[in-house]
């Protein structure tokens, strides 16, 4: 019998800040950039808000909406820990969903995403 052990690093409200920033770009639906400090550790939705970019989160990161739909590129979305069943069922909810698609929420800055862009998708606002 052998027992495989998956270890999923989650970023939380209350991760301990590191003041170690990288510089991350938001794509806006209208195709306007925002590249932003982002702190590592923290969530792409935290960074958008803390840098007042329109990435609205409704439930507040607790997995419960598709409010903070985000596309990457395939070269980043590719490094990304693998998706929870749950993070997929919310996705199923998204607009504009592509094969890159991931929740804000759910995807902690890295010290390797220094220049990343990131796109918003047009939510039908």
């Amino acid at each position: 019998l052998t027992t495989t052990t998956t270890t999923t690093t989650r970023c939380y409200h209350s991760t301990t800040p590191s003041y170690e920033t990288v510089n991350i770009t938001f794509l806006d639906p209208l195709e306007k950039e925002h590249t932003v400090p982002a702190e590592v550790g923290k969530s792409l939705l935290d960074v958008a808000h803390d840098n007042n970019i329109e990435l609205e989160g409704a439930c507040g990161g607790e997995l419960a909406c598709a409010t903070c739909h985000l596309i990457f590129s395939q070269e980043m979305y590719d490094t990304l820990s693998e998706k929870e069943p749950e993070e997929d069922d919310m996705l199923d909810l998204a607009f504009e969903l592509t094969d890159t698609s991931r929740l804000g929420c759910q995807i902690c800055v890295r010290k390797d995403m220094e220049g990343m862009v990131v796109r918003i998708p047009d939510d039908g606002y």
